[in-house]
């Protein structure tokens, strides 16, 4: 086993929670460290659970250090309640994290994005997920990895419609996606996970990929 830590925000979702348990079969990570609002029921040797107050960044100073850094904070406009706090899980959060822990010398950090992020964008989702992309590129790590899958398949530990619905229109149009048109096909959780720890020891100055990419490098 390694002596390697790994933080992680989000492990409760559907990306972070399979992250965990990949990272829990890696040789090279001897703690896994999650930050959690409330206990998420996990025993295991080598995971550490903080129950943490996220409207105090500051106050986690002492706890966000060690070597990689994995966010896969997410929420849906219906659970925030509106954009304004959207913005505040979606984006502030995930960048505040990430300068403090660089501040704190952690060295490598992995994200979850989204298909389409962009700054730019007049839709609210997109542009939120490209201006967090830009302060965690911002932040200055030794090794930045931005994913951006495409709808995410997998159990989740809560219903969302929406996204059943997405799911079966998704598995329809599947043979049609190829070519330029492949980074929209749906990717399980799974696969990103895999590929967010595959990418963090990568030697590549590629900072962003795109969904089809991720599931190229899981089956290389």
């Amino acid at each position: 086993m390694g002596n390697r830590t790994a933080i992680v925000l989000g492990a409760t979702g559907l990306v972070g929670n399979l992250l965990l348990e990949e990272l829990e079969k890696a040789e090279n990570y001897k703690t896994i460290r999650i930050f959690v609002r409330q206990t998420a029921g996990i025993s295991s040797p080598v995971v550490e659970e903080i129950i943490a107050d996220f409207s105090n960044i500051e106050g986690l100073g002492a706890d966000i250090k060690g070597d990689d850094l994995f966010i896969c904070l997410g929420t849906t406009i219906k659970k925030a309640g509106s954009v304004e706090n959207m913005e505040k899980v979606d984006r502030d959060l995930p960048v505040d994290i990430a300068i403090l822990a660089r501040k704190n010398g952690v060295k490598r950090v992995a994200v979850v994005s989204s298909i389409g992020a962009d700054p730019a964008s007049k839709n609210y989702y997109l542009r939120i997920k490209g201006e967090m992309e830009q302060g965690i590129l911002a932040a200055g790590f030794e090794k930045t990895v931005i994913v951006r899958p495409s709808m995410l398949m997998g159990e989740r530990k809560e219903l969302r419609p929406g996204e059943i619905a997405g799911k079966l229109v998704m598995n329809v149009i599947k043979p049609v996606l190829s070519g330029k048109l492949l980074k929209f096909r749906a990717i399980h959780g799974r696969d990103v996970a895999r590929a967010m720890i595959m990418l963090l020891d990568k030697e590549t100055d590629k900072k962003i990929f795109e969904s089809d990419e991720l599931q190229k490098i899981v089956k290389s």
